[in-house]
């Protein structure tokens, strides 16, 4: 896959000579970052220091690899040093099992807790290898989840192998260790992804026109405080989670209960249809007192057949701004 050009030794390039060469990979390298943080937010900044450690060193440069490989290098230990001092992004299906009940309590919302963000189709998909390797499995909620669930070094090397598929030797360079040490983290992390269940999306997944139209009616229903016509869009078997609250829910019952009994009144969201992990998605914006519409968050629809089996649903404004420009509607 490493077919660019290297530049051999040089000295500090301009802005421009430095932007030209190396600005290209900026979309795959914020989808890798992703994959190992589990945060777009931290990915954004760490593709950031990617590039001023990049164009600090580039003098350094000796063209023993491409630049791309170079780059990867550069933002995949920035990633490992960072998770030094951070602990795992979990979903609330990740911390504890879910309830069938609607009418359970709600616990406290955790503070101290860092939870898994959703990342916007629109900031990597043209750039991204893993959309030809993989097509959308790549950035998938369950995969980004389940990589939470393997110790740093072992995500790095699963990423770099089995998603962007660098071979072995390149993949022990960049991590300055030997090829039985990755292949060795390499079996290891494969065994914990398989334990933590399937997190591939080849359960059959609707083609584009239901997708489309799936996404439209559940916007609707929502919108319009349809509890009937949101039950119809709805698996037996559909799960609810909505990060920072611990709680979540399984079967349609329940999760419609919730819907119908705490959440959904006329008028009161406006949802805005985007792309999220390669799957569609919904902006969501809250109504307040003066008929104004603030960002709230974000929801991820898990689609299976023509049905909807998860909504994950991130209550949280500041993921908005990542997603669109305009936080705030008016009525």
């Amino acid at each position: 896959m490493d077919h660019t050009a290297s530049p051999g030794g040089a000295a500090m390039p301009s802005d421009t000579e430095f932007a030209a060469l190396a600005e290209q990979f900026r979309p795959e390298l914020l989808a890798h970052c992703y994959r190992i943080l589990g945060s777009i937010h931290d990915a954004e900044d760490l593709v950031q220091e990617t590039y001023l450690r990049a164009w600090r060193a580039y003098g350094r440069f000796e063209g023993r690899s491409s630049v791309r490989r170079w780059l990867y290098k550069i933002a995949t230990m920035a990633c490992l040093t960072a998770l030094e001092t951070r602990s795992r992004r979990p979903l609330p299906s990740g911390l504890g099992a879910p309830s069938d009940d609607h009418r359970v309590a709600f616990v406290s919302r955790e503070p101290s807790v860092a939870w898994l963000q959703p990342a916007p189709d629109a900031l990597f998909r043209a750039g991204d290898p893993a959309a030809i390797v993989a097509g959308r499995t790549g950035v998938r909620l369950a995969f980004i989840a389940a990589l939470q669930l393997l110790p740093a070094r072992q995500r790095a090397v699963l990423t770099l192998r089995d998603v962007l598929e660098f071979r072995t030797a390149e993949v022990a360079e960049m991590l300055d260790t030997t090829t039985a040490a990755v292949d060795s983290a390499l079996r290891r992390a494969r065994v914990r992804l398989a334990e933590a269940g399937p997190v591939e999306d080849d359960l059959a997944e609707p083609d584009e026109e239901t997708r489309r139209t799936l996404l439209d009616d559940y916007v609707d229903a929502f919108t319009r405080a349809d509890s009937g016509a949101l039950v119809n869009l709805l698996r037996a078997d559909v799960e609810l989670e909505m990060p920072p609250n611990e709680v979540w829910f399984t079967g349609r019952r329940a999760v419609a209960g919730f819907l119908a009994d705490r959440v959904l009144r006329r008028d009161r969201f406006r949802l805005v249809p985007t792309g999220a992990n390669g799957q569609p998605a919904v902006v969501t914006y809250l109504r307040l007192g003066d008929g104004r519409y603030e960002g709230h968050g974000v929801q991820v629809l898990t689609l299976i057949g023509a049905r909807i089996a998860r909504i994950t649903a991130f209550n949280d404004p500041s993921l908005v701004p990542t997603f669109t420009l305009a936080p705030v509607l008016t009525s």
